[in-house]
């Protein structure tokens, strides 16, 4: 249907100039490799088809992602072309997006679309205005604001170098123009590479009109080529974030020190103090407070009004409602329940168990109090209300309302917790 939209997302390159063992498009950013951003902007923009067009090394790190190989790195023209075979049959739109800018958003390629439909245009470049024009190729517009031509700068004039219109890369084309015009494309340099630019202009040439739309926001659009690029596109990420979650409610006393990767969610009322990093797959809830200075790490999930306080690292864990962890602990592969007081410097050792088996879970109930200094080596449960002694190794289980601890070797005195203050009634 000519209504469809198709995505060709562009990633078989190495990127040597990061320097890196990995290639360009899967280095990690905010919790998703970089073309990750891409594919997701691309669907969430209302893409139907998404095609990555990747290297024959980096074809099975896509997941779910349909991939089309370019077995040759001969450029963006082939790289285009590459993904024919996988939209045979497709009659709509394609986008045509590159794989290192993951600071596109869905607003930008919807509004590249929208122009494009409305004036019928065979192809549609992005084009953006950055500071430094550098070696970007310059747009050249005829007097209806339509494409003339893009002149790559070492070709130019310098009247077309002082253009501020550059291109970006990005494009949507009519489908059966673009197989059409990637037929025609021929080489012009020794590497024998293809561009998608000159199936640009070979749709000029042949009288087809190809529109512009300016990108608003220049660095959304630009490629990362370096990691000093990356780490710019990361902190320019990490603000964007920061913000939403400011809007719905949550309070980030300072957003400039705080990174929070993509896929938390925090609820209203949340306060992140500085210097805390939050990785994906967190979860916060109202009320709890966090850092300065905490570490949140994947599967960790804190409970309406806890607290994670200074030099607190959590993975894998649960945290109960008004539970505190107020400094200088490592709590992994735990449960803790609500109202628990874990002291100055506890940890759940997971792995202190026999080589070759899974780590180990500790669960610590609900009303608990540790001390300074404790070590629970899992697995190992600690049941509700009991009390831990300072720097003590629990190796044992703990029942409800014992007290345990007494170094050098644990020992625990059944119910003592209920014998000097009574039980608890909830």
């Amino acid at each position: 249907m000519a209504n469809e939209l198709a995505a060709v997302v562009m990633a078989g390159g190495l990127g040597t100039r990061m320097k890196s063992a990995t290639p360009k498009h899967l280095h990690p950013l905010l919790g998703r490799r970089m073309v990750d951003w891409v594919v997701q902007a691309a669907q969430a923009a209302g893409v139907e088809r998404v095609v990555v067009v990747a290297s024959l090394d980096t074809a099975d790190a896509f997941g779910d992602v349909e991939v089309a190989v370019q077995h040759t790195p001969l450029g963006t023209g082939d790289a285009v072309r590459s993904a024919r075979e996988a939209l045979t049959g497709f009659s709509g739109d394609v986008l045509v997006l590159n794989g290192d800018g993951p600071a596109l958003t869905p607003d930008l390629p919807r509004a590249l679309v929208e122009p494009h439909r409305r004036e019928r245009a065979a192809g549609t470049v992005l084009a953006f205005e950055p500071d430094d024009t550098r070696s970007y190729g310059r747009i050249v517009r005829d007097l209806d604001g339509r494409l003339a031509r893009i002149v790559e700068a070492g070709d130019a004039s310098p009247e077309e170098l002082a253009l501020r219109e550059v291109n970006s890369g990005i494009y949507v084309f009519r489908a059966d123009k673009l197989w059409s015009a990637l037929e025609q494309l021929e080489p012009h340099n020794a590497q024998g590479e293809l561009y998608v630019t000159d199936t640009v202009g070979l749709l000029v040439a042949a009288g087809q009109a190809v529109a512009v739309h300016l990108a608003p926001v220049p660095w959304e659009v630009e490629g990362i080529n370096t990691r000093v690029e990356l780490a710019f596109v990361a902190a320019k990420l990490r603000d964007r974030i920061n913000e939403e979650h400011m809007l719905a409610g949550v309070t980030i006393v300072d957003p400039t020190s705080t990174w929070i990767e993509a896929g938390v969610e925090l609820e209203p009322d949340v306060t992140i103090h500085p210097f805390t990093v939050i990785r994906g797959g967190v979860r916060i809830s109202t009320g709890a407070q966090v850092g300065p200075f905490a570490y949140l790490r994947p599967g960790t999930s804190v409970g309406v009004g806890a607290k994670v306080g200074t030099f607190v690292e959590l993975k894998q864990s649960t945290v109960g409602a008004r539970t505190k962890i107020p400094h200088l602990s490592y709590i992994g592969d735990a449960e803790i329940g609500e109202d628990t007081n874990i002291a100055a410097g506890n940890i759940t050792a997971n792995y202190a168990h026999e080589p070759g088996l899974p780590k180990g879970r500790t669960r610590i109930g609900s009303n608990v109090r540790t001390g300074v200094d404790n070590t629970f080596r899992a697995p190992v449960d600690i049941g509700d209300d009991a009390w831990i002694a300072p720097g003590s190794v629990i190796t044992d289980d703990v029942p409800a309302g014992s007290l345990a601890g007494f170094p050098p070797r644990q020992e625990t005195k059944k119910g003592w917790v209920y014998d000097k203050h009574g039980k608890p009634d909830r």
